[in-house]
């Protein structure tokens, strides 16, 4: 198993110094992977994201792989349509040179109708749009020139080039948890990155998984409301196993909104459990 960790991207935690200082925490501890959430705009009475306070996603991993050498640099999830195709691939591919390819892009349809209405995003398209994006994205880091034809986005491209190129295959690790989105994750992504998920639930979707895709390097990576500070380290133990035993490889702890002193003795504390885990 792997474990990763949610930077203080989002909330009261939230600010440049803390992002660099989580993500440096996180190398020394040993952490596999940092990582970071996607909203744009919420309505004001959402319930969920707990705050509206995010900092942009792609610059708060290029601000973390400044003050870092070698943890991953994690996205969960980014809302694939509403950004432009060719500036996600070109976003990426840039952070992933910068960090010396480090990155792996979480991304997914979205679900929340009123951010796209606000951003003039039809949501009734999101799923082709997804899917067209995902296309378009992996032809930008392969491909020299490129065509694409991409009805549902409305883009075209003949005899036109993007660069840079990464000089790698980022891995693409597709979230969402309805069948369209694991029929996505199984034909187009390197693997699924699921949340908040029971582990029987987990089970069920990674024995789905493996029918269409069973080799390992296909990881399925779940991120959890664990919080170390609060919850009970046997039982989170407990739902380790638990999920390692349903086939899960990787973990993305996410400790809650708090304050950076105690997100980092969070981060203390789950290195301990994840440490115990390794051998349990």
């Amino acid at each position: 198993m792997k474990f990763g960790i949610h930077l203080p991207q989002a909330g009261p935690a939230a600010s440049p110094d803390s992002i660099q200082a989580a993500a440096k925490q996180a190398e020394e501890l040993g952490f596999a992977d940092v990582w970071v959430s996607d909203h744009l705009i919420v309505p004001r009475t959402a319930k969920y994201p707990p705050s509206a306070y995010i900092i942009e996603p792609f610059m708060a991993l290029a601000w973390a792989a400044a003050a870092t050498s070698s943890v991953g640099l994690g996205t969960t999830v980014i809302v694939v349509p509403l950004r432009p195709a060719v500036a996600l691939a070109k976003m990426l591919a840039s952070l992933d040179l910068m960090s010396g390819g480090r990155v792996i892009f979480g991304g997914a349809s979205g679900w929340l109708r009123e951010e796209f209405e606000a951003l003039g995003v039809p949501f009734e398209t999101r799923g082709a749009r997804t899917n067209e994006a995902l296309d378009i994205i992996r032809r930008c880091w392969s491909e020299d020139p490129i065509e694409v034809s991409a009805p549902a986005s409305g883009v075209t491209m003949v005899d036109m080039r993007a660069k840079p190129q990464p000089g790698r295959s980022i891995p693409i690790w597709i979230g969402g948890h309805s069948e369209a989105a694991l029929r996505r994750a199984a034909t187009l992504g390197d693997g699924w990155h699921g949340g908040f998920q029971p582990p029987e639930r987990a089970a069920e979707i990674a024995a789905r998984l493996r029918r269409d895709r069973p080799e390992p390097g296909f990881t399925l990576s779940m991120r959890t409301r664990w919080d170390a500070l609060e919850d009970d380290p046997d039982q989170i133990l407990r739902e380790l196993v638990a999920f390692r035993e349903a086939g899960i490889q990787h973990f993305v702890a996410e400790p809650r909104q708090r304050d950076l002193d105690a997100w980092l003795r969070c981060g203390e504390a789950f290195a301990k459990i994840f440490e115990r885990a390794a051998s349990a």
